[in-house]
């Protein structure tokens, strides 16, 4: 049989085509601008040093700075895990991290991934739920052991069932829901 080709069969095949195409490329670049993947060498290596899932440990970078290395918050917090400057000098302290300059290594990926994986796995430990320990990491310690304390947050001493703080509830719920995805992303990589 013989098959006529039409420039108007064409066109309406090809147009289409190339639309979704150029679709899922941007939809592609647009998830890869919300969920990058970088830094996982450091990240997996002070996981599995620390104990702690590299899942989290991405999901919390991701949230934290957008894996921007050279982030700095409103408040002060820098680098990819958003450290404040206190808590990064009291960290390398117990570390063992000698003659740490904030200004100078908070940047270093290396430096702070390692700090800020020890500093979440200590929170962890502490606080022995997720959630908590998430919480205390983005609104300090003092503020979730009195949150604890509380009952109108808390019915048990252990768990919240309400942060007190919006962005420190959105905190832990961006948090979590990045896990989802950074589970799906580091699975399928491996």
């Amino acid at each position: 049989m013989f098959y006529v080709f039409s420039l108007k069969k064409f066109w309406r095949i090809f147009i289409p085509s190339i639309a979704i195409f150029l679709l899922c490329i941007l939809g592609f670049t647009a998830f890869n601008l919300k969920f990058p993947l970088r830094y996982l060498d450091i990240i997996e290596r002070y996981a599995e040093v620390h104990g702690v899932d590299p899942v989290l440990i991405s999901s919390i970078i991701n949230v934290e700075s957008r894996f921007n290395r050279y982030a700095v918050s409103p408040v002060g917090a820098s680098g990819l895990m958003q450290m404040m400057e206190t808590t990064a000098v009291w960290v390398a302290e117990e570390m063992g991290i000698e003659n740490f300059v904030y200004e100078d290594m908070i940047f270093d990926p290396e430096i702070n991934i390692n700090m800020g994986t020890w500093y979440i796995n200590r929170l962890i430990n502490i606080y022995g739920e997720l959630s908590v320990a998430l919480a205390a990491y983005n609104a300090g310690s003092g503020n979730v052991t009195s949150w604890l304390n509380d009952p109108q947050f808390s019915k048990d001493n252990k768990t919240l069932f309400y942060i007190p703080f919006g962005e420190t509830r959105r905190y832990v719920e961006r948090v979590d829901r990045s896990m989802k995805v950074y589970d799906f992303l580091l699975r399928w990589r491996r």
